[in-house]
């Protein structure tokens, strides 16, 4: 089993509804979103999942959200922009952007600031 990691960043703005304290105003962060998957054997030439191509379907997911009001984009117009529902968000539709058999998107970790992320992981149970 191979496990296979790249890193985007996006900036966007968002507020929690609900949220009691000063993270109900409206506030910007540099977000940097880690994905993770794995492979359970190589392509012809020895790749697990090419890294380029990752880095480009992570970019994908991510550009929607990149310089926006996260509240103002589905589906976090319905739902809080919390980085829990970031997380589970890009991992949903990264899992459904892959292109190759055997390949799994195992977690995706989103850090809203340099000392605090969330992961959203597969659950093997």
């Amino acid at each position: 089993m191979y496990e296979i990691a790249v890193e985007q960043e996006f900036e966007a703005a968002h507020y929690l509804r609900g949220y009691r304290g000063k993270c109900e105003k409206m506030h910007g962060h540099h977000f940097r979103v880690v994905a993770r998957l794995r492979a359970r054997k190589l392509d012809g030439i020895g790749i697990a999942y090419d890294f380029t191509v990752l880095r480009e379907q992570l970019g994908q997911v991510l550009a929607r959200f990149d310089h926006t009001c996260l509240n103002e984009v589905a589906p976090f117009d319905s739902i809080n922009p919390t980085s829990e529902n970031i997380a589970s968000t890009v991992f949903g539709e990264l899992r459904g952007a892959l292109k190759r058999d055997g390949v799994t998107v195992t977690s995706i970790q989103v850090w809203e600031s340099p000392r605090s992320s969330v992961t959203y992981f597969l659950d093997e149970d």
